[in-house]
């Protein structure tokens, strides 16, 4: 099987620089495999000006141009399993959708402290949070035209790690017919997780690095108190805990998809910025 690594550096749809960073980093940090070639996706790289939201997305021009390059590029490429190295939620519309389209018989394990289901009406314009929605066929129509296989149905999705939502997006769930779990006392159990996972032929994982716990993984959103989103909380998953539950999948589905995103180093990036100023490193 062909599995490609598609580096998708999109920062716009979070509306924040250390995306791109985050995700250029995990190139180095994912286990090295020549056999599985790197294919990166075009998305303007942060400068630090302001762009407008049109049609209730920030940065909607850019957003949608980098969802097409990734859907021109793995359409070229014709992968059978995809690793996405992001960025925002947002960089896994395109390869889910992608893969949605060779694997009909198709689950979604959406690790995550958040739903992901929000609209432009919800007031929040950061496309990130609406990624999946676009999936589910539920989301600003301009994501969802960008969805050119059949959308997902509410009961092929699985939330593992998601924390108490805002009432507009328990609405959102309760209509698509996404059965979910609040997490913030007891996550799914491990039956759970295998039970929905012995439905598919294939799976795909998304995995947001903010259903870590904050106190425990420090290169996540919430480590940063400056920062508050749409006021929604972080996650409590510990990374003992997150790789109990991947070795879990791994072991039960075939796995086609998985992503990684919303990784932050920021501490890193400073780092960085900081060495950028001397001669001895730009000369």
């Amino acid at each position: 099987m062909k599995t490609i690594r598609l580096l998708y550096p999109d920062a716009v749809s979070g509306g924040l620089s250390t995306y791109a960073f985050g995700a250029r980093l995990l190139e180095h940090l994912v286990p090295l495999n020549a056999r599985q070639p790197v294919i990166r996706v075009n998305m303007p790289q942060p400068d630090g000006s302001e762009l407008p939201v049109t049609h209730g997305i920030y940065a909607e021009e850019q957003v949608l141009a980098g969802i097409r390059d990734a859907r021109k590029k793995l359409t070229a490429a014709q992968p059978d399993r995809v690793i996405t190295l992001g960025g925002n939620c947002m960089v896994s519309l395109a390869p889910f959708d992608y893969l949605h389209g060779r694997y009909p018989n198709l689950g979604i394990v959406w690790l995550d402290a958040h739903p992901d289901v929000s609209i432009p009406e919800n007031g929040y314009p950061n496309a990130h949070a609406m990624v999946l929605g676009s999936l589910l066929g539920n989301g600003a129509p301009q994501l969802c035209a960008e969805v050119k296989n059949p959308v997902f149905a509410g009961d092929e999705v699985l939330y593992v790690g998601l924390q108490p939502v805002h009432p507009y997006q328990a609405e959102t769930l309760k209509k698509l017919g996404v059965r979910y779990q609040i997490q913030d006392g007891a996550f799914v159990s491990d039956e759970e997780i295998a039970a929905f996972a012995a439905r598919f032929d294939h799976l795909l994982i998304h995995f947001d690095i903010d259903v870590l716990d904050a106190r425990c993984f420090h290169s996540t959103y919430f480590a940063n108190p400056a920062l508050v989103g749409d006021g929604s909380g972080g996650g409590r998953m510990t990374l003992e805990k997150l790789g109990d539950i991947l070795q879990l999948l791994s072991n039960r589905a075939d796995l086609v998809g998985f992503t990684i995103a919303e990784y932050l180093p920021f501490d890193e990036e400073r780092l960085h910025n900081l060495l950028n100023t001397l001669p001895l490193f730009t000369e």
